[in-house]
């Protein structure tokens, strides 16, 4: 009986652990960059913002790269405003080398990434990748 209670108590936390997952958490696909590279990006929450981080590196016919930003935190204070927006937030760009004030508009498997330094802007649309 304690065993069936406790294995019960351990299901109720990991489902409390799933609904309090922000939706944006996960992988995605990067649309090709200057260079015509993408990447995927991992996505998590950091206290109470997401950040994301490079976890791998592809060229244009889809072979694997090895780069010095493989690793490196791209996205960062990108703090949910509810209804997929996602505002006041850090991007690094490794094409430009530049980082850029962000924010993400997510919409079921799109998540929107813009951001601008001066007057200079971009955005690209990342896709879910399973």
């Amino acid at each position: 009986m304690k065993s069936a209670i406790l294995a019960f108590a351990a299901g109720l936390a990991l489902s409390a652990t799933a609904a309090l997952a922000d939706p944006a958490e996960g992988r995605w696909r990067t649309q090709p960059d200057d260079n015509g590279n993408y990447g995927v990006i991992q996505m998590s929450m950091c206290g109470n913002t997401l950040c994301g981080t490079l976890v791998e590196s592809y060229d244009g016919a889809g072979n694997a790269l090895q780069t010095p930003n493989n690793g490196r935190q791209i996205v960062w204070d990108m703090e949910p405003h509810g209804n997929g927006e996602y505002r006041d937030g850090q991007i690094y760009a490794p094409d430009r080398d530049q980082t850029y004030r962000s924010r993400m508009d997510l919409a079921g498997d799109r998540l929107t990434v813009a951001g601008c330094v001066l007057f200079i802007c971009r955005d690209q649309t990342w896709t879910r990748d399973n």
